[in-house]
C-alpha cells in the first residue's frame, strides 16, 4: 500500500519576516526532509516519485522553499543563506532532530551547507549537487546576461510562458524526453515570480570569478554518511565534482546513471528510488 502524501503550510520567520511555506509529507518513521533545486522547480516536480518511494519506512517532508511552489513569493533578494535559513526555520518549527536529508541541484547545496554549518544531519543524498565546485564552462556566458539584465529577464520568462517553451527548456537539461507529468509539474509551479526569485539568486551566485558558494575545500571535514548520485549527461553541473566530492568524503557512496542528465529522480525514478531506499 502507498503511503499518503499531504499538503500543508506552516508560517515561519526568514530574514525577519514571516514566510508561508508549503510543504508535502507522509509516511512514518525516521524523518527525511527533501530540499528542490532553483528556477523550475518544487517540491512535486523533484520528489513526486520518491516521496512514496521511501514513505513506508521514513516520514517525508519536502517543502517548497520562498519563491517556489505554493509558497510565498516575496519582492526581496534570494541568496543562499536566505534560502538555508528558511531551511532552518522549517526544521525548527517542525522540531525535526537529526533528519536525513536529500537535496537536488541548489537543494543538496542547502542540505550540505546546513550540515557544514553545524546542523544536525543523520545522513545526506547530494543529487546532482550544486556548491561542489568552483565553476562551469557556461558560468561566464550566464553573467554576462546579467549585464544586460533586461535580456536575461526575457529569456527566463520565455522559458516558463508556456506549456511548449517548458518542454524546451527541460530537454536542454535533460537527456531523455520529458515526461508529460513533468512538464504540466512544471508549470503548475512556475510563474514570474518564480522567474525573479531564480533571477536574484543567479545575480547574487554568479560572480565574475566563479560561483560564490563553494563547500569543496570544507569536505574532508564532514563525516556524515552521504550518498551522490549524479547524471552521466548532466549539461549543468559536471559530474567530476561529484567524482572529487566521494573521494573527499569521509564516508560515501557514488552512483552516475548513465543516459541521465540533471534530474535523475524525474528521468530515472526507478533507479533512484532504488538507491534512495538501499542509502536510507
Amino acid at each position: 500500500m502507498t503511503a499518503e502524501i499531504t499538503s500543508s503550510h506552516v508560517e515561519v520567520p526568514v530574514d525577519g519576516e514571516p514566510v508561508d511555506l508549503h510543504y508535502l509529507a507522509g509516511g512514518e518513521g525516521p524523518p527525511l526532509v527533501f530540499l528542490h533545486g532553483i528556477g523550475l522547480d518544487a517540491a512535486r516536480v523533484s520528489w513526486r516519485h520518491a516521496l512514496p518511494a521511501v514513505a513506508d519506512e521514513r516520514t517525508v517532508y519536502a517543502l517548497d522553499l520562498p519563491g517556489h511552489g505554493d509558497s510565498d513569493k516575496p519582492d526581496r533578494a534570494y541568496t543562499t543563506p536566505y534560502f538555508l535559513a528558511a531551511v532552518e526555520a522549517f526544521l525548527d518549527e517542525l522540531d525535526l532532530e537529526n533528519p536525513a536529508m536529500a537535496g537536488l541541484s541548489m537543494g543538496g547545496a542547502l542540505a550540505l551547507g546546513h550540515a557544514l554549518d553545524g546542523g544536525s544531519v543523520e545522513r545526506l543524498v547530494l543529487v546532482d549537487s550544486y556548491g561542489l565546485g568552483s565553476d562551469a564552462y557556461w558560468r561566464t556566458a550566464a553573467t554576462g546576461l546579467f549585464q544586460a539584465p533586461v535580456v536575461g529577464n526575457m529569456m527566463w520568462q520565455g522559458v516558463s510562458s508556456s506549456k511548449a517553451a517548458i518542454r524546451t527548456g527541460l530537454r536542454s537539461m535533460g537527456a531523455t524526453e520529458p515526461s508529460r507529468q513533468l512538464v504540466a509539474d512544471v508549470d503548475d509551479a512556475v510563474d514570474r515570480r518564480t522567474v525573479r526569485a531564480m533571477r536574484r539568486w543567479q545575480r547574487s551566485e554568479f560572480r565574475r570569478t566563479g560561483f560564490r558558494t563553494d563547500y569543496s575545500d570544507r569536505l574532508d571535514g564532514l563525516d556524515v554518511p552521504t550518498l551522490l548520485v549524479h547524471g552521466e549527461a548532466d549539461p549543468l553541473l559536471p559530474k567530476s565534482w561529484s567524482e572529487r566530492a566521494a573521494e573527499t568524503l569521509s564516508e560515501s557512496e557514488l552512483a552516475v546513471l548513465e543516459n541521465c542528465g540533471h534530474c535523475p529522480p524525474r528521468e530515472r525514478p526507478e533507479r533512484f528510488n532504488g538507491l534512495l531506499r538501499s542509502f536510507c
